[in-house]
């Protein structure tokens, strides 16, 4: 028998009944919290992503303001786009798909984003905030979503032993830390990592964010312990799948699936942040802890 599956949509409609109560109350004010959308060309994945987005945002009452650009968009064009969202006082959250093109120095680009207005953890000023509890800006949404799952499903972090696989700024390095500040005893498990499947077995909670299908198998699961799995690969059958198999996922106590799991909160994550910046931006009115 497999164990409990943690699907994302109940986390996302729970989400959702709290943030149309949290807009409708800033429309009352006058306030539509507004998410800027900048996408360079129409990638599939960015195009999706929007389009889900969109969905939510329009389901919750946000509105969402595109700024779509050619794939041989200059920098400083670039940068003009989000000098106007910075200055723009009706625009609360920005949004922007990457990988950049070739040329496009990401960093620069990420970084000319005010943080108040990022709400996807793309700004150092962000990332510091993650990673010290202080400062501006919000969590990388993926990263954020984890913990929403987590919480959601009562699934106790404190004094916990968790383990991430993976160690990017997207997801794996935010996640740790959002877990430790959830008083977990974080690892963090990558590339020159010996013997990770030991480290996981021992774990409470697993975080799996490589990028590779089927990377951890069933010597990687604790029979006792809960895994969240944030792979999107596709398979060689061309069916979606995760870091993690599902027949191996099953062993658990509790695991997010792949597709619907992760991924469904993303969305209502990032439109909370947006709100929350909304918030932020009226005078007197702090934002929701």
């Amino acid at each position: 028998m497999g164990g409990v599956i943690l699907y994302g949509k109940n986390v996302a409609d729970a989400m959702e009944n709290e943030l149309r109560d949290d807009a409708a109350a800033l429309a009352r004010r006058g306030v539509t919290p507004t998410l800027a959308i900048i996408r360079i060309g129409e990638r599939g994945g960015d195009m999706a992503y929007e389009r889900g987005a969109m969905k939510r945002c329009d389901l919750i009452g946000v509105n969402v303001r595109r700024f779509v650009l050619p794939p041989d968009v200059l920098e400083s064009e670039l940068l003009g786009v989000t000098d106007k969202i910075n200055r723009d006082d009706e625009i609360h959250g920005c949004l922007i798909f990457r990988p950049l093109p070739k040329g496009i120095n990401e960093s620069r680009i990420c970084n000319s984003l005010a943080p108040e207005k990022d709400v996807d953890g793309i700004t150092e000023e962000s990332l510091y905030g993650v990673f010290t509890g202080f400062g501006h800006g919000y969590p990388p949404c993926t990263a954020q979503a984890c913990i929403e799952i987590l919480t959601h499903y009562g699934i106790d972090i404190a004094g916990k032993k968790a383990v991430v696989i993976g160690r990017s700024l997207v997801i794996g390095k935010p996640v740790a830390m959002m877990l430790l500040g959830k008083n977990a005893t974080v690892t963090i498990c990558h590339s020159k990592t010996e013997d990770p499947a030991e480290q996981c077995r021992a774990a409470d909670i697993v975080v799996v964010a490589a990028g590779r299908a089927g990377l951890a198998d069933a010597r990687f699961i604790n029979p006792g312990g809960v895994v969240i799995d944030v792979g999107v690969n596709v398979d060689d059958n061309g069916h979606i799948c995760g870091d993690v198999r599902k027949e191996d996922a099953e062993r658990a106590k509790a695991y997010s699936p792949v597709p619907g799991g992760v991924g469904a909160v993303t969305t209502s994550v990032l439109v909370k942040h947006v709100i929350d910046a909304a918030r932020k931006a009226q005078p007197d009115t702090p934002g929701r802890p």
